[in-house]
């Protein structure tokens, strides 16, 4: 099940001085199990890239030690 989240709790984590961020959001699945995926981000492109790249690296290392557990 999909929890949703107020964009108003995301706008508040970031409440400080930032050089980029990318938000990668979805919507809720509809009756066939499809999700509206929408990415966007502010601040440097290749910063941007960089941020995806390691989150990607995160994800990985993460689903690797879940397998090896």
């Amino acid at each position: 099940m999909c929890k949703t989240i107020k964009v108003t709790k995301l706008k508040k984590a970031m409440d400080k001085e930032i050089a980029c961020y990318v938000l990668i959001t979805c919507s809720p699945p509809n009756g066939e199990g499809k999700m509206d995926v929408e990415l966007s981000y502010e601040g440097d492109e290749t910063l941007a890239a960089f941020l995806v790249e390691n989150a990607v690296q995160v994800f990985d290392r993460k689903t690797s030690q879940r397998e090896s557990q």
